[in-house]
């Protein structure tokens, strides 16, 4: 269900020129990070000067209050720092779109987009605004599950909204991505499952494909990857991930694993191969060619790997092997192209957030607010550990130089020399 909301009139010339204005300071730079896990969706960064080290005392630019509570990961866009939270309110909850500049950690934005008359957390490890936001241009994408999707402009104005019922056990977790003119999301619950697009402009619906049979809840984000001549959506489900045509929802591949459920980590894609976590009760990490049709299990699964496999954060590639690290603190190198695994180690900790490989560097960030810096390579070689202070479920952002990172109370800008 879809509500547009009024637009104002012609605005006067001034006002028009005041927008244009606004929409070219608005564009995303090379170095922003407007979307969950970066640009490419798979936290990769090409930043360069960024810290090896931080501290409550060391290179923290700045460190601002974040009210209410909230998972979402931040963004960066046009000079801003963007996230959601939700704001208890009278027994029930206000979601909310909050911005931060980038550069000194003032809040200049705080806009209700949703508000619900009652709100109840089923899992310590959910909020009810954990999908992260989308900037794109002069406008910010919003995901609250089934509480909600808008669009809202860079000054607060909320453009449209559109709501999708989904019954899952915890709440919402998987955030939309972006296509061309369309916003696509997955819906994955007890009794229905599908995966939809919607326009950008108008939030109208594109189109909507159900899930095959049978259903369980996810979390997860889709991935677009580029197939030869051929755009994909990947988006990974219970029992089966599933590769879709994003112009019209059509089914290209689909790839099943048993009793694989409540799946919560991202895709990543590299060599020809979609690397997958399989989800709740025999974890593995798989990895699928991506050049098949229909059903692949038995064709196109180049290797799965159990052991370590995690339920929550995404892997990461780089270069020629792919790391993971399970959500108890085993980080796993394996060989991205036979998946034998180069090296295990414990380091410390839980974890939801998802890695980040920038200026040549892992960094894997824990749950207790210990980020952990390693080596990329076929030999384990920790480089640093940095703490602060509070919990830290959200994965960190890269842009300008810097680190952002959301703990639950504060926005934190980690910058070398600060």
């Amino acid at each position: 269900m879809v509500r547009l909301h009024r637009r104002r009139r012609l605005a006067r010339r001034a006002g028009l020129s005041l927008v244009l204005i606004c929409g070219l300071l608005a564009q995303v730079r090379a170095s922003d990070w407007p979307a969950f896990r970066g640009t490419d969706g798979q936290g990769r960064s090409d930043e360069v000067g960024l810290p090896l080290v931080w501290s409550e005392s060391r290179n923290v630019a700045w460190k601002s209050a974040v009210s209410g509570r909230g998972w979402s990961s931040p963004v960066v866009a046009g000079g801003r720092v963007w996230l959601t939270t939700a704001v208890e309110s009278r027994g029930g909850a206000s979601l909310r779109l909050q911005a931060y500049d980038e550069q000194r950690g003032i809040r200049l934005l705080d806009r209700e987009v949703f508000r619900l008359p009652d709100a109840e957390l089923l899992n310590q490890k959910n909020s009810l605004a954990s999908p992260t936001p989308i900037v794109d241009g002069n406008r910010v994408y919003v995901h609250f599950g089934l509480e909600g999707t808008a669009a809202v402009s860079l000054a607060g104005e909320v453009l449209w909204t559109a709501q999708y019922a989904c019954d899952t056990q915890h709440g919402s977790g998987g955030s939309p991505v972006l296509y061309r003119d369309l916003l696509i999301f997955s819906c994955d619950g007890f009794t229905d499952a599908y995966v939809v697009a919607l326009e950008t402009q108008s939030g109208r619906q594109r189109w909507k494909t159900a899930r095959r049979r049978p259903v369980s809840q996810a979390y997860t984000t889709p991935l677009v990857i580029r197939v030869g001549e051929r755009d994909q959506v990947v988006s990974a489900g219970a029992y089966r991930t599933v590769a879709y045509d994003p112009t019209t929802g059509a089914e290209i591949w689909r790839v099943g694993y048993g009793a694989g459920f409540s799946n919560v980590p991202r895709p990543v894609f590299g060599h020809g191969l979609v690397f997958l976590a399989t989800g709740f009760q025999e974890p593995a990490m798989m990895a699928v060619r991506a050049d098949g049709a229909g059903d692949v299990t038995a064709t196109h699964v180049a290797w799965t790997v159990s052991r370590g496999a995690p339920l929550t954060p995404s892997p990461i590639l780089a270069g020629d092997q792919l790391y993971y690290v399970s959500d108890t603190g085993v980080a796993t190198c394996v060989d991205a192209a036979t998946g034998r695994v180069r090296w295990q180690q414990r380091l410390g900790g839980n974890y939801s957030a998802s890695p980040v490989y920038a200026d040549g560097r892992l960094y894997f960030q824990s749950e207790e607010g210990m980020t952990t810096v390693v080596a990329p390579g076929p030999v384990f070689r920790r480089l640093a550990e940095n703490e602060l202070a509070g919990m830290t479920l959200a994965s960190m952002a890269v842009s300008g130089g810097a680190f952002f990172l959301r703990t639950d109370t504060h926005l934190y800008r980690i910058a070398e020399g600060r």
